[in-house]
């Protein structure tokens, strides 16, 4: 009986790898005065001043060499806004372009609230700067979850920048891509079909614009699971993770649509080879059609070419949790946990991969043992109503805890215990199809123990009886969880 496990992870928001050091160029790029979708749309600008415009270029050079050279850090974030509000100042206090350059060198360094006031002061002062609005509505969306609130605030950049904005067309198709309604538009039947119009849009206007080829990929990756049944809908505020349910792991995705993203990959790979999330993404191609090697070499490019990529690191940790590669797993975890340390699905992976190699053999087994049940607990404080955690801390009571100890009482005690535990999993569980597989699992299991209580309890004489030839003695080395 295998593991919960956590999803392969896909990055989808174009603009959320623009992190400190986390690859700037996937970010939106600074914008230069003057209309149209460059410049951030809206009213014309005011005639800039000598001193504004060259305290602006000087802005302007710093913020593209170290998108260039991937190192941004707090430190040059700053320098570099502090540039932008130079010129701002230097142009009398309104300055568009440069106030919203300010809060992408901030956003670069994840410094969300400085990024988003200076948005909220752009699209004050001009309600029609649309590069502004689009970003507003990404932490807008970050803050509630709200998919249709999100599409109409990035239809309404997209719009008013006549669809010239090719970022918030790109975001506005992920959106699409993550509500996937039956709800159109004039020119599209549904959301998965306006996704697509919208990012061919975004590549006709700029067809070097790597994140739309990696939603493109994503697009027929999910394509491909939908036809096949294979995947559910993610739940909102989950960030584009793709996830896979239980009753559909045995479906493979439509072979077609996998190998027309695995092309869309191939080419956007050629035009550049250094965009780490297009990596991540063939890396989550070839995992499904079955290609685990290559999956793992494009999990481990994504994050070798930027080690601040979450995605890339829980992916690379998955696949190699899958094939047992449980010291690479658990380095990948680390790194995970790392960057984000109350994911519930890096310390899940964490457990899984720390409990793996344990045989009952170890002179640590106790504190292996205690490891895992700490990464569980972790899981547990972040969700305690999601059912993963729950279904695995029973089978590490049932099948380590129970089986290392020596002490008959303790041991029923613990098999209680993790009857309990499985029981609060099934209750969880309900209602939830994707989990069908492990409550049934669980029922089983919560049986298995029943019978063995009973076995145990028995004298000596009858249990020799009872016992098939063959079986182990109660308080032999733990099973492996499976």
């Amino acid at each position: 009986m295998n593991s919960i496990k956590t999803s392969l992870l896909a990055i989808t928001l174009a603009a959320s790898a623009a992190a400190c050091g986390g690859g700037g160029a996937a970010g939106e790029g600074p914008k230069t005065p003057g209309g149209g979708g460059g410049g951030g749309g809206g009213t014309p600008t005011a005639e800039v001043s000598k001193d504004a415009q060259a305290k602006f270029n000087a802005g302007l050079d710093a913020f593209i060499e170290h998108d260039k050279a991937n190192d941004w850090n707090d430190a040059t974030c700053g320098a570099v806004a502090k540039m932008f509000e130079d010129a701002t100042s230097a142009q009398g206090g309104r300055f568009a372009q440069a106030t919203f350059n300010a809060g992408l060198a901030y956003q670069r360094c994840n410094d969300d609230a400085k990024a988003k006031a200076k948005f909220e002061q752009v699209l004050k002062e001009d309600p029609k700067f649309h590069h502004a609005r689009a970003q507003l509505a990404l932490y807008q969306y970050k803050a509630d979850a709200n998919e249709d609130a999100a599409i109409s605030a990035m239809q309404q950049a997209v719009t008013d920048a006549q669809f010239q904005n090719v970022p918030a067309l790109v975001n506005l198709a992920m959106f699409q891509m993550q509500r996937d309604s039956a709800s159109g538009q004039q020119d599209c039947k549904d959301d998965m079909e306006c996704a697509k119009k919208n990012l061919q849009r975004a590549l006709a206007i700029d067809d070097a614009y790597m994140p739309a080829f990696n939603q493109l990929a994503l697009y027929y990756f999910q394509l491909a699971k939908k036809r096949a049944g294979a995947v559910k809908s993610t739940a909102k505020g989950s960030r584009g993770r793709q996830v896979v349910t239980h009753a559909a792991m045995g479906k493979r995705a439509d072979v077609q649509q996998l190998e027309l993203a695995a092309l869309v990959c191939s080419q956007a790979i050629r035009k550049n080879p250094n965009y780490a999330p297009i990596h991540n993404t063939a890396g989550l191609i070839q995992n499904e059609l079955g290609q685990v090697n290559g999956a793992v070499g494009e999990f481990a490019t994504a994050a070798k070419l930027d080690p601040k990529f979450f995605e890339a690191q829980m992916n690379f940790a998955a696949v190699n949790l899958g094939f047992r590669g449980f010291e690479q797993a658990q380095g990948a975890y680390q790194k995970a946990l790392a960057m984000r340390p109350n994911d519930y699905d890096a310390h899940l992976g964490m457990a899984l991969a720390l409990r793996g190699p344990i045989t009952g053999s170890e002179t640590d087994y106790d504190a292996r043992v205690n490891a895992v049940q700490a990464e569980l607990d972790a899981a547990k404080k972040i969700d305690p109503n999601r059912p993963d955690a729950f279904y695995n801390e029973g089978i590490l009571t049932q099948e380590f805890k129970a089986k290392g100890s020596l002490d008959k009482e303790k041991q029923k005690a613990l098999l209680r215990q993790s009857q309990q535990i499985f029981q609060s999993f099934i209750d969880k569980a309900a209602g939830k199809p994707e989990y069908d597989g492990a409550v049934k699992r669980s029922k089983e299991r919560i049986q298995d123990i029943d019978d063995t209580l009973k076995f145990m309890d028995l004298g000596v004489e009858d249990q020799k009886a009872a016992a098939p030839a063959g079986a182990a003695p109660a308080g032999g080395a733990p099973a492996g969880g499976q």
